[in-house]
């Protein structure tokens, strides 16, 4: 009988172990994934506006990619899936949290030309209505903010995260259901079949597309395209496809220059950080909402709110004291300015305990006031619209990404040379400020945030809704973190939307006996019928990962 090769002993002892490691890693993985029930995820997860845009996000985490590289695939999808939301003509704000707990943010909104129309707040609309027009066009920072974020985050190439998108937009995609819902609204249109829009949303009849007919993006596709091989700042800020874009905007009668796309800087700041007792959430400082939302979650958080407030009379009590923290909360929209073309501290107080202290004991338990009352109220145009993504990856980044065009497919304006849909954003500007400098970003109602638990979880969440945005990210808040619901019902949970006029508006669904009780202290019931509010969220606590889409706009999300 030959004899063993001692080398070919040890190749077989050590195929052995490796066997044997990779069967006990393998039980392992799948006894703690089976651990994560209710649909949760174990690994990584992302929540975008459509199913078909997490799997995107999803499959760029499961090629190795990081939380932000998942965030700006599925943001990129969501410009084909939603064009009517976001895209690479606006811009977005990002919270981003590593794994030790460093937070850090990323301003790229939209930011005033160097040269805008002198009387541009005179053509603000004095009644609900969409800002159509180039004249309202802001420099767009999407780009130079993604690569910004991958600079910083990224582990997947640059290229990689357009191929999906970029194959999307090339050979189209049935009608998706939401975008095809608004289309046959009769404002949207006539605003689609009236504009440069009608060269990507109509028929050949020049009728706008419906259910089952392909919507196809090949121009944009080949923006797309020469950005993923050149990079941002190279094709868009400084090269062909920024020329063509301003080409476009100047034969649009727009103002933007190449000067305005070339002078473009993404902001990167530190968070607010806000104690809610024991919990941490990190906003955006302003322009984003993200004070005023505090502000609001500072006064509840005062009335020590538990499961037991949704029982009889103490849910009208709870309400009641929500419309009017809201109420106040209008009253101070007027500090929410770009702290470089303002006082930097002109917000501060939205944060400090001591002011929503007083705030609160303005706040009667049987009656509501005049607007007076409220402050330096003074009623701003209302409006809807932006998307959101959440990322959990494996490794433990976070990011809370909102995005915006502003309103409906922005100000109706396209780019007939790139394919891109531009934003309206200078009609954030709107009833908010008395004039506007070059280079001032408006204020924003995006809210992105990231929440660090008392239990040690996270919480990722944002929303997207124009106005709505504030309401039903403070709601789904207070709904999570201290009535005891879960994150599905949370965000399901019918909304109140208290308008820039301080109507008070109900959800369809909302509870009868409570809109009753709480007229009968009276507030004034409103006609609000826009009820667009979509807020997208992922909780990692004890190792699981709950993920939610909102269903408002039919989202679903993804994870491993």
């Amino acid at each position: 009988m030959a004899k063993r090769k001692p080398w070919l002993t040890a190749c077989c002892v050590l195929l052995i172990v490796i066997c044997a490691v990779a069967l006990v890693s393998l039980c392992i993985s799948t006894l703690l994934g089976a651990g994560c029930s209710g649909g949760r995820f174990r690994h990584a997860a992302v929540s975008a506006d459509s199913q078909l845009c997490s799997e995107i996000g999803k499959n760029m985490l499961l090629q190795g990619g990081s939380a932000v590289d998942g965030a700006i695939a599925a943001l990129l999808c969501t410009s084909v899936v939603n064009p009517q939301s976001m895209g690479i003509g606006g811009g977005s704000i990002v919270v981003v949290r590593n794994k030790t707990g460093n937070v850090k943010v990323y301003n790229f909104r939209e930011s005033t030309p160097q040269s805008f129309k002198p009387s541009l707040l005179e053509d603000c609309p004095t009644k609900f209505g969409l800002s159509a027009g180039s004249q309202w066009i802001g420099v767009p920072g999407e780009l130079l903010g993604y690569e910004a974020l991958h600079r910083e985050y990224g582990k997947l190439s640059w290229s990689k995260l357009f191929e999906p998108t970029i194959k999307l937009a090339r050979e189209g995609i049935p009608l998706p259901p939401y975008l095809a819902r608004f289309m046959t609204h009769k404002i949207v249109k006539a605003y689609v079949e009236t504009s440069s829009l009608c060269e990507v949303f109509c028929n050949k009849n020049k009728t706008i597309l419906r259910m089952g007919d392909t919507l196809q993006f090949s121009k944009l596709a080949e923006t797309l395209e020469i950005v993923a091989k050149e990079g941002a700042k190279k094709a868009f800020y400084t090269g062909r496809i920024g020329l063509d874009l301003i080409q476009d905007i100047k034969d649009a009668d727009g103002t933007l220059t190449m000067d305005d796309l070339k002078s473009y800087r993404v902001r990167v700041d530190s968070p607010w950080t806000v104690s809610l007792g024991n919990h941490k959430m990190h906003i955006a400082p302003p322009p984003s909402g993200g004070p005023l939302l505090a502000f609001i979650l500072r006064i509840m958080k005062g009335f020590s709110l538990t499961p037991d407030s949704l029982v009889g009379e103490k849910k009208i009590q709870m309400y009641h004291r929500y419309i009017e923290a809201a109420k106040f909360a209008n009253g101070q929209k007027r500090n929410i300015r770009d702290p470089v073309y303002s006082s930097s501290k002109i917000a501060d107080h939205l944060i400090d305990p001591l002011f929503a202290d007083r705030i609160a004991r303005l706040i009667s338990s049987n009656s509501t006031h005049d607007n007076s009352y409220y402050l330096n109220h003074k009623p701003s145009p209302d409006n809807f619209g932006t998307t959101h993504v959440s990322v959990i990856d494996a490794d433990g980044l976070a990011v809370s990404a909102t995005s915006t065009i502003n309103q409906l497919f922005g100000g109706a304006v396209y780019s007939p040379r790139t394919g891109i849909i531009l934003n309206n954003e200078l009609a954030d500007f709107c009833g908010r400020v008395d004039s506007i400098r070059r280079g001032e970003q408006p204020p924003s109602s995006m809210t992105p945030l990231i929440l660090e638990k008392e239990s040690g979880g996270i919480l990722v969440m944002g929303g997207s809704g124009g106005s709505l945005i504030t309401t039903s990210v403070a709601l789904s808040l207070i709904n999570r973190l201290w009535l005891g619901m879960s994150l599905k019902d949370s965000i399901a949970a019918p909304i109140i939307f208290v308008n820039s006029k301080n109507d008070v508006n109900f959800e369809p669904g909302f509870d009868q006996s409570v809109i009753k009780g709480l007229t009968h202290l009276g507030h004034k019931p409103g006609n609000w019928s826009f009820f667009l509010n979509v807020v997208n969220a992922l909780e990692k606590e004890d190792g699981c990962i709950a993920a939610v889409s909102d269903s408002r706009k039919l989202g679903m999300s993804a994870g491993y």
